[in-house]
């Protein structure tokens, strides 16, 4: 005789789960994935207060300066206070030979990368490549040096072409020597100079007090760094290669400071 079970009101009998209680294989509302594995929809934001997420980050430390530290009799002078001109460098005769020298004299200098290049020659281990960068610098106020530098790496010839024109720095003689203008103000070239590197022949005309420079645009911009604000340039040569025509304008910068 088989025996039947009856089961008692509010009782589920076996197999059948009870009202709010999920079968085995199915997932609540709310829980995603299969088997109830899923962890439910997205939650976005950094968590409720008080938890490990809800936290301030920790803030980014930013790249700590160098300290300079001279090596040179001329960087100690420097460093002392005994210096405290480009000037008297130049009239002593002494040779700069830290760029943290520069640094410290003219703390408002600037630096521009003017041209980068890539050279490539064959060797008995096959092809090799290096970067060349040529860097101009100056403080837009009487000074300008350019430097050139070669490394394996792009950023590596960058900082040793910024060091190299530091270290090749030079004052400028700036007036007003435009009979149009005759102005005492330091707007412009004192007189007409001339220039050459390499190939390249630059002439700098001094030009009255809102003319503007009237050159090409890399030329234009080693101008400015300089200091120039009005004047007329005429070019000759292959102006295109950023390495004499560089050199032709620190050479004709130059002749102001010497022939003044």
């Amino acid at each position: 005789m088989s025996q039947t079970t009856q089961s008692k009101p509010g009782q589920s009998k076996p197999g059948q789960s009870k009202p709010g209680q999920s079968k085995p294989g199915q997932s609540k509302p709310g829980q995603g994935g299969q088997g109830g594995r899923g962890r439910g929809p997205p939650v976005y934001g950094r968590g409720p207060p008080g938890s490990e997420a809800s936290k301030p980050r920790r803030p980014r430390r930013e790249p700590e300066e160098e300290v300079w530290v001279p090596k040179t009799i001329l960087g100690q002078k420097v460093a002392s206070g005994e210096i405290t001109s480009v000037e008297e460098i130049l009239e002593s005769g002494l040779r700069i030979q830290e760029s943290g020298i520069i640094k410290k004299l003219l703390p408002d200098l600037k630096s521009e990368v003017v041209d980068v290049g890539i050279i490539q020659k064959m060797t008995s281990n096959g092809q090799s490549t290096r970067f060349k960068a040529i860097v101009a610098a100056g403080n837009e106020n009487g000074y300008l040096g350019i430097g050139q530098g070669k490394s394996k790496q792009m950023r590596i010839a960058i900082e040793k072409a910024t060091s190299q024109a530091f270290l090749n720095i030079n004052p400028i003689k700036m007036g007003c020597g435009s009979w149009e203008c005759k102005c005492d103000q330091k707007h412009s070239v004192p007189f007409k100079v001339k220039g050459k590197g390499g190939s390249v022949t630059i002439e700098i005309i001094p030009g009255p007090r809102g003319l503007g420079l009237v050159a090409g645009g890399k030329i234009k911009r080693l101008l400015e760094l300089a200091g120039l604000k009005d004047a007329w340039t005429t070019a000759k040569g292959s102006t295109p290669t950023m390495n004499s025509t560089s050199k032709a304008v620190l050479d004709c910068l130059r002749q102001t400071f010497s022939q003044g």
